[in-house]
């Protein structure tokens, strides 16, 4: 049986312009009020259950950060579930003495949900909940994409990537439904780059082993300018084991270091005069076993003495997005270890690339040293050239 109950502050306005009002139910016989302010008493028998839900039934325009909740009073909740047409079920959990339960407030925009579930009274008498509600249509919609891939297991300097598909304007809003879940203590921070970018990196590298977890709980998050989160995501990645690399750009070498172990000496050519190789530590951010390498890509145009295009680089690995790359370079043998002869990627041998690109995964870092000219943040995965004091300052809850 319904009643009218209290007003819901969250629903389009009903006739007369009186804001909608809740849906109450009761095992004990029902009355009701004109007046949806005005509280009800569904039945002179104060052992029998009654049973509200916000929003009201009916109710149209609600908003997706709000939560649903069902009360329960002269007994209590024995199940309650809040679905959407399309089957996805909404969390959320019982109070101490299971008379409220309350939703997360993570509703999807322009979405249909029913309420359904029982309570019993003290009577013992059980009453059904049954409710309908749809939310407001969204402006926009705000989903995500990311980096790492769900499963992924990535190098220790891999900074955690998330790109909007529309801008955020409330950032504190959108950030406070990010978290990360480590195996073991790890200090971070989120940072944003610019409207549609937020990162996350630990302060120093990350362990090696360690199991992370990323929580993107955006459904039914207001980001602002009409743009409403559309679902929610959970990530697992793993790291894998602890490979640093140093270049020393002056020195022709590089130094590969596994597991706080140093691995093996590598004699290489980094960038020439105008070509400079940055300074920095770098990130790999794609592999190739095979890559072709086209000058025009950089804006060098055939005809110029400097144009290349190199169909078979062997263990070719990205670096920076400007066109930096790690790889075999046969054509370079004998500069390796004793001159700087590239147009800004370090080559080395073929066996040595192999061996490298063998040892490597998606996220490992190379720091180079010897040059003036020096990574930028957006040049690539460039996060660990921001002094950590600075980086946090970058988290809109900072």
């Amino acid at each position: 049986m319904l009643l009218a109950g209290t007003a819901c502050s969250d629903s389009e306005p009903g006739a007369g312009g009186q804001p909608s009002s809740s849906t109450t139910q009761s095992s004990g016989g029902s009355s009701s009020s004109a007046n949806p302010s005005e509280s009800t008493k569904p039945s002179e028998n104060p052992s029998a259950a009654s049973v509200a839900v916000v929003p009201a039934k009916g109710a149209t325009s609600v908003q997706p950060d709000k939560p649903v909740t069902v009360t329960s009073t002269g007994g209590k909740l024995t199940a309650v579930a809040v679905k959407s047409a399309a089957g996805d079920e909404l969390a959320g959990e019982f109070n101490a003495d299971k008379t409220v339960w309350t939703s997360k407030p993570e509703l999807r925009p322009n979405t249909a949900y029913t309420v359904s579930g029982s309570a019993e009274g003290t009577d013992g008498a059980s009453v059904p909940i049954s409710s309908t509600f749809k939310t407001l249509k969204a402006t926009k919609n705000l989903k995500a994409s990311v980096v790492p891939l769900n499963g992924e297991t990535v190098g220790v300097a891999l900074p955690i990537q998330i790109y909007w598909n529309n801008p955020v304007k409330d950032r504190a809003a959108v950030e406070k439904r990010l978290s990360i879940k480590t195996s073991v203590p790890v200090e971070g921070s989120w940072y944003w780059l610019n409207s549609k970018q937020v990162n996350y990196r630990p302060k120093v590298y990350w362990p090696a082993g360690t199991k992370v977890t990323v929580n993107i709980d955006t459904a039914g998050v207001n980001a602002g300018n009409g743009t409403w989160g559309a679902a929610s995501r959970e990530i697992k990645f793993a790291i894998g084991k602890s490979v640093v690399s140093k270049v020393d750009i002056k020195k022709h070498t590089m130094t590969v270091t596994i597991n706080g172990k140093l691995a093996r000496t590598i004699p290489i050519t980094a960038g020439k005069s105008g070509f400079t190789t940055r300074s920095g530590t770098k990130v790999i951010m794609e592999k190739f076993a095979t890559k072709r390498m086209d000058a025009r890509t950089v804006g060098i145009q055939p005809g110029d003495p400097e144009y290349y295009d190199i169909h078979d680089v062997k263990w070719a690995q990205r670096v920076t997005s400007s066109g930096e790359f790690v790889h075999g370079a046969p054509w370079s043998s004998g500069s390796q270890g004793s001159a700087n002869v590239s147009h800004g990627c370090v080559g080395m041998s073929l066996a040595n690339g192999q061996w490298f690109f063998n040892q490597t995964l998606r996220g490992d870092p190379i720091v180079v040293t010897g040059s003036t000219r020096y990574m930028q943040m957006g040049n690539g995965w460039a996060d660990w050239n921001v002094p950590y004091a600075t980086y946090k300052k970058g988290s809109a809850l900072s």
